[in-house]
């Protein structure tokens, strides 16, 4: 109804009932210490208001009634008041934006999360089968690969064996072919060789005395498989366990064959041991291998081998034994309810075939656990959502508004707007950071503006970099130019105060040209020192030491050890490879600053590039890596004896007249597989022979500290030396310079005599040249 009923409580006893007007009606029952405001604001919940002017109009001669219509007209508008201010609660947050958003989220997230949950889970699952059954088939395939290839040896090692036998006369050369067949083929323990009425026996004795086999325990097995040997009588190949016979791993071949004295057949017994290695049980997928009988012959568990366990009621088998294909797989389920995908080899010799399974649940374990968390995220994510967009929604939607705008601002050029103004700075929660850290950009961007151009683009590059130093074993690399004073002095005589620029311009030429060769063969620059450039290759190899305190017979060891050395080897190699490049690249050099200097002889004050020579120095060995220096300036670099011997090497390239000197360190890493020398028999292998180095000893020795006395090499040429391949790039084919290719490569220099007339180096007097002298003496610790 449109109007209410006041309702008094138990404890309020009805006292009076006073007829409404249009079927409405009022009910009091005041007490004497209560108005009705005071009951009815007491018991608010079970109150209606009616019309005032209804009230007054049934009142009127009552005096109690009077009191009554007075109260209910405060009553009428203190209700109305509330009414009031309902509203204006309800019209101020109608649809509040955290339920609202957290609604819409949430819808999205489980349909998204779902659908990708989903999607994830049923391919995942579809790619994890198919490459599940695309592993199986093919560690099936390799496997009945390897065991069809040791069976068909085995039997062609024993046809051979017969012909050797048949055409041995005297039983001393008999027995001589019997012990060398056994001996190199160690996995045939036995052969019986039956033709009309005679019979031979043959076995290794070395396998039986080691497997406590007696001999005619041979002769016993043989005369119990007389079912198997008649079938091979008449042309059946048969192959059978015989482990449960002889309690270890042997499988037993019948094979037919056919002489002058008829048909007959060879029986041979076979150990699996070898074999039984493709077999091992992996964590997953499980092969074994059966014959015609489905009776297991080889299989990763010994006891089912043992037993000549009969497997013929595997569906998988029965499929390979039913098949008209060579191959297969299938899905089956086991008598367990367990799902397996099973995969089929038939051999070739027509007798038995290789079956590979993997359990379904196994392969699709991980698949369950990926979608069981992606679950357990999705609700996660919701829950959190929910939470996340209800508390600060609200404080959300206006500084984003006013953000943006500033941004547009920004981004339209106005770095000044009055819109930060508006932000509200004292805020402590990342909306507060955003809006500070946006007003910062104002002094930010007026200040680069004013530095360089509106619009400029800030990029920050990282890179991890360990900064702890660590001992490396390397190949440190040092050049020269000669003369370079000279040079210098040149310059200045030329160009006076401008000689700094020309001097630069020269160096930034060559320099460049060096950099190349030592980037493309992986090398780091250290430092340029004036005209001297220093690199190293090996610095940036993640290359533990920590196997030399293993045990020396650790295989852990050996194998770190052998993969290090490889790792020395390559950046030894690297190394060369770099300084016979950079022979090419300055004589390429040289050529150039001639027609250089041609092109501008007539200029005033004309600019030259000087001829330049150069000598390199390499040596390998231990040193220190890493970044030295402060904290205000530092610089990756390599440092220790062997730093100093590179740098020596260099040096002593002017007394031993050459251009690339090695330490014997480098020398010894190299010998075996790149030079010809002693150690190799003065042969290179094929896979070396494009990376070949010649080199010369200098025929002066000098003392090195804790080593001895050592020799330092030359380096003639890599004569099989690629130029174009080594210059090119992705984008473009070198062209070589064929006045320069006589450098290095196939057209380059043979022995050092022919490297010295192509370089103008006069041959020293090497009775003169004393590497001792004090100023050459080398101080390099033992490693």
């Amino acid at each position: 109804m449109e109007y209410g009923d006041f309702v008094p409580s138990k404890k309020n006893r009805p006292s009076q009932t006073i007829d409404m007007a249009q079927g409405c009606f009022l009910r009091v029952s005041p007490r004497s210490t209560d108005s009705v405001e005071d009951f009815i604001l007491e018991e608010p919940d079970t109150f209606v208001p009616t019309r005032a002017d209804e009230i007054s109009k049934f009142l009127a001669d009552d005096k109690q009634a009077l009191r009554m219509e007075k109260d209910a007209v405060q009553l009428l508008k203190k209700l109305e008041k509330r009414d009031r201010q309902a509203a204006l609660r309800l019209n101020k947050v109608r649809h509040p934006i955290g339920i609202k958003l957290g609604v819409i989220i949430s819808f999205l997230l489980v349909v998204a999360v779902g659908s990708v949950t989903y999607a994830v889970s049923f391919f995942v699952t579809q790619d994890t089968r198919s490459n599940a059954e695309e592993n199986n088939l093919a560690i099936n395939s390799r496997t009945a690969s390897d065991t069809e290839n040791r069976i068909n040896s085995a039997v062609s090692a024993v046809t051979m064996f017969l012909d050797l036998i048949a055409n041995s006369k005297e039983e001393s050369e008999r027995r001589t072919v019997k012990n060398l067949f056994f001996d190199r083929n160690r996995d045939i323990v036995a052969i019986y060789y039956s033709q009309g009425e005679n019979g031979m026996l043959f076995s290794s004795d070395a396998f039986l005395v080691s497997h406590e086999i007696e001999p005619d325990m041979l002769l016993a097995y043989m005369n119990q498989e007389s079912e198997s040997i008649e079938k091979a009588r008449q042309g059946s190949f048969e192959i059978l366990n015989a482990s449960p016979f002889f309690g270890q791993s042997l499988i037993s071949l019948f094979c037919p064959v056919s002489g002058s004295q008829g048909d007959g057949y060879v029986a041979f017994l076979y150990s699996t041991a070898e074999i039984g290695e493709s077999f091992a049980a992996g964590s997953v997928n499980q092969s074994f291998f059966v014959n015609n009988d489905g009776i297991v012959l080889v299989h990763s568990d010994f006891e089912k081998m043992n037993s000549g366990a009969d497997e013929s009621s595997l569906k998988v088998v029965q499929e390979m034994l039913g098949s008209l294909v060579g191959n297969g797989q299938i899905p089956y389920t086991d008598e367990f309810g367990d799902e397996y995908i099973g995969a089929f080899h038939r051999l070739g010799i027509g007798c038995g075939g290789v079956i590979t399974v993997v359990k379904t649940s196994v392969i699709l374990e991980g698949v369950k656990r990926i979608t069981y968390r992606n679950l357990c995220i999705m609700f996660a994510v919701i829950a959190l959502s929910i939470l996340v967009i209800y508390f600060f929604s609200k404080s959300l939607s206006r500084p984003l508004k006013q953000l943006t705008e500033v941004v547009n601002e920004v981004n339209r050029g106005n770095f000044n707007t009055e819109l930060f103004d508006q932000l509200h700075l004292k805020r402590h929660d990342e909306i507060g950071v955003l809006e500070r850290s946006t007003k910062n950009e104002r002094e930010i961007l007026n200040m680069v503006s004013r530095l360089t151009n509106k619009g400029v683009t800030k990029a920050v590059i990282k890179k991890e970099i360990d900064f702890e130093p660590h001992l490396k074993d390397i190949t440190v690399f040092f050049s020269d130019i000669r003369g370079f004073t000279a040079i210098s002095d040149g310059f200045k005589k030329r160009f006076g105060e401008h000689s700094a620029a020309q001097i630069i311009g020269f160096l930034n030429d060559y320099m460049s040209r060096m950099v190349t060769c030592i980037n493309k063969t992986g090398g780091i620059v250290d430092k340029f020192e004036g005209d001297a450039i220093m690199a190293a290759w090996g610095v940036l190899r993640n290359d533990s030491l920590d196997w030399e305190n293993m045990r020396k017979t650790s295989v852990t060891r050996v194998l770190k050890e052998a993969a290090h050395a490889e790792y020395v080897k390559a950046d030894a190699l690297s190394a060369i490879t770099c300084c016979i490049a950079m022979r090419y690249s300055l004589m390429k050099y040289n050529k150039d600053a001639a027609e250089f200097t041609e092109k501008h002889k007539h200029e005033k004050n004309a600019t030259y590039k000087p001829h330049i020579r150069i000598g390199a120095g390499l040596n390998s060995g231990r040193a220190t890596v890493g970044f030295m220096g402060s904290f205000d300036k530092m610089e990756f670099t390599s440092i220790g004896d062997s730093v100093n011997f590179a740098s020596r090497a260099e040096a002593s390239n002017k007394p031993c007249g050459t251009d690339i000197l090695i330490t014997q360190d480098t020398y010894d890493i190299l010998k075996n597989d790149y030079i010809r020398c002693k150690e190799n028999n003065f042969i290179i292998r094929a896979p070396n022979i494009s990376n070949e180095i010649i080199v010369e000893k200098i025929p002066v020795e000098f003392e090195v500290k804790g080593k001895g006395k050592q020799h330092f090499y030359g380096v003639v040429n890599m004569p099989n030396f690629d130029i174009a391949k080594f210059f090119s790039t992705d984008e473009e084919e070198y062209v070589v310079d064929p006045d320069c290719e006589k450098a290095v490569g196939p057209a380059g220099p043979k022995t050092l005599q022919e490297l010295r007339a192509m370089l103008g180096i006069e041959t020293p007097d090497f009775e003169k040249v004393n590497l001792d002298a004090e100023e050459n003496k080398i101080q390099v610790a033992v490693p």
